[in-house]
């Protein structure tokens, strides 16, 4: 997703500017081509050597503005990058942005160019909350080229405990790919997204039960997709590492145990979903009897009684509406199109993702995922080995296509 793309950085006068080291070095890290213009002051909290050293290219500061050069610089600049970022972003340059104010390298770079431009401010909470700043935020965001990034709560610089900690390096880069793959297409706003990830648990006791090894990746990297493409976004999910969660800001999310918690939760959404994603890993089967205190080891039975789980996807597929568009997944070993084909035609699926669980990255636990998607028209496409959210965006793509095939139908 990164290799050979080209993305500009401009880096504003704020201490959150140490974080962008992160991103830079990880896109470079990852083959992209990057590029990094440094106002005068980012230059009072890291140096033009720092960013020239982790992006592999001499970076651009204001005096090199006045330059000669074959082209303006400026002009050069906005038309070679793909995606645009500028983090952080202060209240001065945010509000030169509202305003199209051009007074350095930056502001003149940021009207000169046509990719999507994402925004990640940091500052005080106090000075994030004024009415103005507000305001300028919101022009800057009247303007469809303009996506973003909000701060986040926590401890700040000045001691505060608030609003305006500038977004984590992990979620910049997560947004900076989807921009890339998506061009700053909001393809998905107005529809809302039900989405289920993690392993369910059906225990025996309060600290024994029968699980599987999802971790939920695969649903949180569909969740950010959706949001980056513009969707109303719900997370049901099972346990999974806090870490995950909290890149989520903005979407609502629903934790649950089991799979009868799940199927709940789902039930009271669904109503109001455009697609559901089922990428959970639901049981199959539970402990017939749940015993409220631990077990001792010696009380445990030597074969465990189990009981059937209701199939969610199937109750949900018979409830669903028209508009409503139902995408499965079928984690499998071995042959994976005759099962997913199969769960595709009994449960009223219109897509489904069938997914090795066998093959290196992919599957539970991993980074990458492949797959090969197969819908209701007949349609199938193979995605090779890439990142989760690279997959989602895949998926989304592909169900799009389909919401246009049923439409002419």
């Amino acid at each position: 997703m990164l290799k050979g793309r080209r993305i500009l950085i401009g880096i504003t006068g704020g201490i959150a500017a140490y974080k962008v080291c992160e991103v830079v070095s990880t896109l470079a890290k990852a083959g992209a081509e990057v590029r990094a213009i440094l106002t005068q002051g980012a230059e009072e909290f890291i140096t033009p050597l720092t960013i020239a050293t982790l992006s592999r290219h001499a970076a651009y500061r204001d005096r090199d503005f006045w330059q000669p050069h074959d082209r303006p610089l400026h002009i050069e600049l906005g038309e070679w990058a793909e995606v645009f970022l500028i983090a952080p972003l202060t209240a001065n340059t945010l509000a030169k942005l509202a305003y199209g104010i051009a007074d350095n390298l930056l502001t003149n770079t940021v009207l000169a160019s046509t990719c999507p431009l994402l925004l990640a401010p940091a500052m005080n909470t106090d000075m994030w909350q004024q009415w103005v700043v507000q305001r300028n935020w919101q022009m800057v965001l009247s303007d469809r080229r303009y996506h973003f990034l909000e701060p986040g709560e926590g401890i700040l610089a000045c001691d505060r405990v608030g609003s305006g900690r500038m977004a984590e390096p992990v979620e910049i880069l997560a947004q900076v790919r989807s921009l890339l793959h998506t061009g700053g297409k909001r393809d998905l706003e107005g529809k809302h997204l039900l989405i289920s990830t993690g392993g369910s648990r059906e225990h025996l006791d309060p600290v024994r039960f029968i699980g599987n090894p999802a971790t939920g990746k695969m649903g949180v990297a569909l969740a950010q997709a959706a949001q980056h493409r513009g969707a109303i976004v719900t997370l049901v999910h099972a346990p999974m590492e806090p870490s995950l969660l909290t890149q989520l800001k903005g979407i609502q999310l629903v934790p649950i145990v089991t799979a009868a918690e799940m199927h709940q939760a789902l039930a009271e959404h669904f109503a109001s979903a455009d697609w559901l994603v089922m990428a959970a890993a639901v049981a199959d089967v539970a402990p017939a009897e749940f015993h409220p205190e631990k077990l001792p080891k010696r009380s445990l039975p030597s074969s465990l009684p189990l009981s059937p789980v209701p199939d969610i996807v199937a109750a949900l597929g018979q409830s669903k509406q028209p508009h409503q568009r139902l995408i499965g997944f079928a984690a499998q070993t071995g042959d994976i199109l005759a099962p997913a084909l199969e769960k595709l035609r009994s449960k009223c699926l219109d897509a489904i993702v069938a997914n090795p669980i066998d093959q290196p990255n992919s599957g539970f636990g991993s980074e990458q995922n492949q797959a090969i998607f197969l819908d209701c028209t007949g349609r199938k496409k193979a995605i090779d080995p890439c990142s989760k959210l690279e997959m989602a965006h895949h998926l989304f793509d592909f169900v799009q296509t389909l919401e246009c095939l049923l439409e002419t139908q």
